[in-house]
């Protein structure tokens, strides 16, 4: 499976970014797509996960994200979304995007996925 992310950007405190993430390859009917971030000397951090099935799929969201992060995706197209609202200067990281094989839950440890997107930076200037 190969991801590719995209939509990072900078912005100022209080606007918005939508981030995309495409997952290509061999995918199955039930799997967990997700979003992480990372800043200098911190450890990768979940922000916001989706199970992705043709019978619909559950949501999970770290505190931060709660309430002004909204994450989507669309099980036949394989895509995922994380549409970020009321941005603030801590939400500066580089992003990444992440899959998991197996659609049952939504981890939040970053050694549960299976594959990484190639990150994509998000600044926001205060």
């Amino acid at each position: 499976v190969q991801l590719q992310a995209s939509g990072g950007g900078l912005v100022q405190a209080g606007g918005s970014l939508r981030l995309s993430c495409a997952a290509s390859g061999r995918t199955s009917s039930s799997y967990v797509m997700g979003w992480f971030r990372r800043t200098p000397g911190k450890e990768r951090e979940f922000v916001a996960g989706i199970t992705l099935s043709r019978r619909g799929g559950s949501t999970s969201y770290s505190d931060p994200a709660k309430g002004r992060f909204t994450i989507s995706g669309d099980n036949s197209k394989n895509t995922v979304s994380l549409q970020m609202n009321s941005l603030k200067p801590e939400d500066t990281a580089v992003y990444y995007c992440a899959f998991r094989t197996v659609g049952q839950f939504i981890p939040r440890a970053s050694n549960e996925y299976d594959y990484w997107g190639q990150g994509t930076l998000v600044t926001v200037s205060s």
